[in-house]
């Protein structure tokens, strides 16, 4: 496997071309597979301020662009890196995805897909990782805020306001920064969200297996439950995934898939670290859609 710095040095070789490179390891990977690829990038890391990193309702157009002509009966390896971002944005991603490909979706994690990409995740019939890679809870986030945590703090004031009235005079500050209506926006979300996984689930990667109900439920009590996450941004490996009920396959079983997703991973991350892009999206027919700073490039094969 071609390790972080060979694969700078063949993009170096090659001249510009991030494009090159990259869309040499995904024509790679369809001919071992047989199966379509698209890869969903995102450079929150590397652009950290820019706007669109996270999953959004933009991020359609792409879609539609990279999945045009391509052959549905072979089924989808879809490459996740993201941050996440919206729920509604990804409930519509989910529905096109599904609309083109059925359950026939396998997701593949090199790294990090945290939030709603670990909800795309849970949408598709079986999840790849390795080592390296991890997950993250799915509990929705208002404004950088997570719904459970604005919960749990209501709760949490009623309870010793109820049995210590003068601690109202200490919770009143903390609750006056809240908008009147977010506790029961914050429920509605947190209910929203967990329905929509748990009817993937069972729709999915749990479809005909016995007790699925219980599986899906335990599933988001694992993924959804901030009080036992702590933190929104908490890293969940492959083997803690499958612990909790999830359909995950180990990256590392085939060195051939392992090397060429991870070459395509290097590759992506350079193409983020060195360009102005911020966001690719793009299948294996080097069809890209790819969002900079300054516009948004449509790229043919």
């Amino acid at each position: 496997m071609p390790n972080w710095n060979e694969i700078l040095d063949e993009i170096r070789v090659s001249g510009s071309t991030h494009d090159i490179v990259r869309r040499k390891y995904l024509k790679k990977l369809q001919k071992i597979t047989g199966r379509n690829v698209i890869i969903y990038y995102s450079g929150w890391l590397q652009k950290p301020g820019a706007n669109g990193v996270h999953v959004n309702d933009a991020d359609k157009n792409g879609f539609m662009t990279v999945t045009h002509k391509l052959d549905r009966s072979k089924g989808l390896d879809l490459i996740l890196h993201t941050p996440g971002g919206e729920t509604a944005a990804t409930e519509s991603l989910v529905d096109y995805l599904r609309s083109m490909w059925g359950t026939n979706i396998r997701a593949i994690i090199p790294q990090l897909a945290m939030s709603a990409g670990t909800m795309i995740a849970c949408s598709c019939n079986e999840i790849i990782m390795g080592k390296q890679s991890s997950l993250g809870p799915i509990d929705p986030q208002f404004k950088g805020i997570p719904a459970h945590g604005v919960v749990e703090e209501f709760i949490r004031a009623h309870t010793e306001i109820r049995a210590d009235p003068s601690k109202a005079a200490v919770w009143q500050p903390i609750i006056a920064k809240y908008n009147p209506t977010l506790i029961g926006e914050c429920e509605k979300a947190i209910d929203w969200s967990n329905q929509m996984v748990k009817e993937w689930l069972l729709s999915g990667m749990l479809s005909g297996i016995d007790e699925a109900e219980a599986k899906a439920d335990t599933i988001i009590e694992e993924l959804g439950n901030h009080s036992l996450n702590k933190s929104h941004a908490r890293h969940l490996s492959a083997e803690k995934c499958n612990s909790i009920g999830l359909n995950v396959s180990k990256l590392e079983t085939d060195p051939k898939i392992q090397d060429t997703v991870l070459s395509i991973h290097h590759a992506c991350i350079h193409t983020l670290t060195s360009t102005n892009a911020f966001k690719i999206i793009e299948n294996h027919n080097g069809i890209a859609f790819i969002q900079s700073e300054q516009q948004v490039i449509i790229q043919r094969a």
